[in-house]
């Protein structure tokens, strides 16, 4: 928990790990039977939701988990370099993840929810414009974090 007078973070508000394995349970369930998607994660390993989980417990004021043991940013990036993907397919991972955190029961009180969607469509532009056949890669070289109402520095 946050020290007394000071705000939870985004990943405490949440609900901390379980809730995020719980979203990605749910998210990932959908993913492999939507046709826009299911493509695209065809190849996906068991352990993927679980990774995710971490990923964005980290991003959201949790633990350091997914830099410690899967590398961070550079990692994640890495995963989304050469795959190209489409904007309807973009538009379709954020809806559904919207959907997801409705049903794995994330808070959903407007504070949290704008922070959580400003995610969500922040990093799925990123990766969308990352998975592009001969992208600049961003300058970014560690994991974003997201609070309360602000985007991070250095979001670029």
């Amino acid at each position: 928990m946050s020290a007394a007078g000071t705000p939870p973070t985004l990943y405490e508000w949440a609900g901390g790990a379980p809730a995020f394995e719980r979203l990605m349970e749910v998210f990932y369930r959908e993913v492999l039977r939507d046709p826009l998607l299911a493509p695209l994660f065809a190849r996906m390993s068991e352990d993927h939701p679980h990774h995710v989980a971490l990923w964005f417990g980290e991003v959201f004021g949790g633990p350091s988990a997914y830099t410690e043991e899967r590398g961070g940013f550079a990692v994640m990036r890495a995963h989304h370099v050469g795959k190209g993907i489409k904007p309807e397919q973009r538009a379709r991972w954020v809806a559904l993840m919207l959907a997801a955190a409705d049903e794995a029961g994330l808070p959903d009180d407007a504070e949290f929810r704008a922070a959580f969607a400003s995610y969500v469509e922040w990093g799925s532009r990123r990766a969308m414009a990352n998975s592009q056949p001969g992208a600049t890669l961003t300058r970014r070289t560690t994991t974003p974090h997201w609070g309360w109402g602000e985007t991070p520095p250095g979001t670029d």
